[in-house]
């Protein structure tokens, strides 16, 4: 298992770099002159310039990607262009709100996805089966941004449950925390408890039908213990969508992140494209990635813990 964890560590890295390499060279590529972005129309080819001579582009493009690698590999991103701030230093204090709502996102979509899915695949065909397949095709079908101004207009305005903008640290109020992330979170989280519910679902319905499980009950095993061994055998197609989804959820936090107000990454990211930041959309993505690598490698290790078949001598 060890040797299985450095291989998927050794590919996690060569990843990281791979994609790095492609962003910092594609970011060149479609920002063609980031001093006009910077300094805005009003600038003078002087002012420019001088720009470019302090940020460092008047340097060759490959001694540019070095100068940046070799510090990155250091976890140092440099400074930002458009405030001249280390850019791991907004991050630290970015990445901690994109954060909490993605898990809170997960956390959601695990636990409701999987009850659904669970109940419906032990009794495929009733009435509750069939109206959670609606809910679920009318959920996967709304548009996210749609969704959250119902909830904002809805949660927020009318009721007066949640704040409607804004984010406050737990740092200063657990509570508060967990009243502004929440409706971003639900958010974030409808799609996904579709696409849990759905895949658990089947795969319970395939579990059942084993002679395993028929088995199990003719040994005379409570029905609580058979549907935890199905839950357990069928577990890993829902944990895989878990995975993926929490993956996407940092891009989708973009949109939803507008729309709280939340400052996060994603607000950072599209302050960060329209001023022709680099340097930060570099540290955007290379954080992004090491959380890619980080929950595909948990999701492996999780799946050899729940089934044997796929564990690693």
């Amino acid at each position: 298992m060890l040797l299985f964890t450095a291989k998927r560590m050794l590919s996690g890295i060569l990843l990281l770099v791979a994609v790095s390499i492609g962003t910092f060279f594609l970011a060149h590529l479609a920002i063609s002159d980031p001093t006009a972005a910077l300094l805005g129309t009003t600038a003078s080819p002087a002012q420019q310039a001088a720009l470019a001579e302090k940020i460092g582009l008047d340097r060759p493009l490959l001694v540019q990607f070095w100068d940046w690698l070799s510090h990155a590999a250091l976890l140092d991103f440099g400074v930002s262009w458009r405030n001249f701030q280390p850019v791991a230093d907004q991050l630290a204090i970015k990445v901690p709100v994109t954060l909490s709502v993605v898990t809170f996102a997960t956390l959601i979509t695990a636990v409701i996805g999987v009850a659904f899915g669970m109940i419906t695949g032990l009794r495929p065909g009733t009435w509750f089966d069939r109206i959670i397949k609606g809910i679920s095709v009318v959920l996967f079908a709304l548009p996210g941004f749609w969704v959250s101004l119902v909830l904002v207009m809805w949660l927020a305005v009318q009721l007066k449950w949640f704040p409607a903008v804004g984010y406050v640290p737990p740092t200063q109020s657990v509570e508060g925390w967990l009243r502004s992330i929440t409706l971003p979170a639900i958010s974030l989280a409808l799609g996904g408890i579709v696409a849990v519910a759905e895949q658990l679902r089947n795969a319970v319905i395939a579990q059942s039908r084993q002679d395993w499980v028929r088995t199990l009950r003719s040994r005379g095993l409570s029905a609580t213990r058979v549907n935890l061994h199905i839950l357990r055998n069928a577990s890993p197609a829902a944990l895989t969508v878990i995975a993926l989804m929490f993956v996407g959820l940092l891009s989708g936090a973009i949109v939803v992140e507008q729309i709280f107000s939340l400052p996060g990454l994603g607000q950072l990211t599209n302050q960060s494209s329209q001023n022709g930041d680099i340097p930060m959309l570099l540290g955007i993505t290379v954080i992004s990635i090491v959380f890619v690598v980080l929950i595909n490698l948990l999701l492996d290790l999780v799946l050899g813990w729940i089934n044997p078949k796929v564990r690693v001598a």
